[in-house]
C-alpha cells in the first residue's frame, strides 16, 4: 500500500486532535467539540500522553487512522501553513480534513482492488475511479468543500461490490451476513471463508480461531471483536482502523499490507515440563 495512504503524524498539524469532536465515553475521557484542540495536544502538534492513551482513558485515539489525509491537508492543501501561525486558515482546514479523509479511505479500497487478480476485468474502471478520486483529493480547499462525497462514495462502492463478487466467486457456500447484527455473537472457529460481512455489526463478537479468508469486511464494525487465532489472510477491504479496534493476538493471521496492533496480546508459550 502506498505510503501516501498511511498516516504520517510528523507531517500533520494534529488535525485529528482538533478538527474532530468526541464525547466522554469508554473511548474518550472527556467531551471535545469539533475545532477545539484536545488539551493533550502540545504546541509542536504532538500528543502529550501518546504512550499512555489507553491508561488515561483515550483508547479511541489509538484506533483512529486518517489514511494519510492529515499530512495531505497540512502539507499539500494548505502548503505547510499551520492553523496556529495562520489562524485565518483554521475553520476551513478543519472542515476540509474529514472530506479528504473520506477520499483517502476510498483510495485505500481502490488501490487494494487493483491488486486483486480475479477482478482484472474491472481494472480499467477501478483505475479510472482511482484517478478521479486522486484528482478530487488534490483540489484546493474551496473545491474540496463542495465535493459531493456521498455521491462519489456510492459510485465507487458499486465498483467495489462487483470486485468483491468476482474475488469470492470461486468459494462454495459463501455466507451472506451483509449488515447483520452480530453483536456479541458466538462464532468461535466459524467457517466464514468468502463471507459477505460488509457493514456487519461484530462488536464484541467471539471470532477466535475463525476462518475469514477472502471474507469481505468493508465497513464491518470490529470494535472489541475477539480475533485471537483467526485467519484473516486475504480478507477483502479490511483496514488498519478496523484491526486497531479489535482484539487479536500473536496467532492472528494477517495479510502483509496490515500491521499487528501494538496493544494486541501475545499468547503465552507452553512451558516446558521441569524435573
Amino acid at each position: 500500500m502506498s505510503d501516501s495512504l498511511k498516516a504520517d503524524c510528523e507531517s500533520c498539524f494534529g488535525l485529528c486532535c482538533v478538527a474532530l469532536p468526541f464525547a466522554a465515553s469508554a473511548d474518550f475521557a472527556i467531551d471535545k467539540n469539533a475545532g477545539q484542540p484536545c488539551p493533550n495536544l502540545e504546541t509542536d502538534f504532538r500528543c502529550g500522553i501518546h504512550r499512555d492513551l489507553r491508561k488515561r482513558g483515550f483508547p479511541g485515539c489509538t484506533v483512529y487512522d486518517c489514511f494519510g489525509a492529515g499530512q495531505k491537508v497540512s502539507q499539500v492543501t494548505f502548503s505547510g501553513r499551520d492553523w496556529r501561525r495562520a489562524p485565518e486558515t483554521a475553520t476551513q482546514m478543519f472542515a476540509v480534513f474529514p472530506v479528504v479523509r473520506q477520499l483517502h479511505e476510498l483510495l485505500w479500497y481502490l488501490t487494494e482492488a487493483l491488486t486483486l487478480d480475479p477482478a482484472r476485468e474491472l481494472h480499467d474502471e477501478l483505475r479510472a475511479a482511482l484517478d478521479e478520486t486522486t484528482r478530487l483529493s488534490r483540489g484546493d480547499a474551496d473545491d474540496l468543500l463542495v465535493v459531493d462525497v456521498p455521491a462519489h462514495r456510492q459510485a465507487v462502492n458499486k465498483l467495489l461490490l462487483r470486485t468483491s463478487e468476482l474475488v469470492r466467486a470461486g468459494t462454495p457456500r459463501r455466507k451472506n451476513r451483509r449488515g447483520a447484527d452480530l453483536i456479541g455473537a458466538k462464532l468461535k472457529g466459524a467457517d466464514l471463508r468468502a463471507a459477505d460481512l460488509r457493514g456487519a455489526y461484530l462488536i464484541g463478537a467471539d471470532l477466535r480461531g475463525a476462518d475469514l479468508r477472502l471474507a469481505d469486511l468493508i465497513g464491518a464494525d470490529l470494535r472489541g471483536t475477539e480475533l485471537g487465532g483467526a485467519d484473516l489472510t486475504g480478507s477483502i477491504f479490511l483496514t488498519q482502523p478496523q484491526l486497531n479496534a479489535a482484539k487479536g493476538d500473536g496467532a492472528t493471521k494477517l495479510s502483509p499490507t496490515l500491521t499487528r496492533p501494538a496493544h494486541w496480546s501475545v499468547p503465552d508459550r507452553p512451558r516446558r515440563a521441569t524435573r
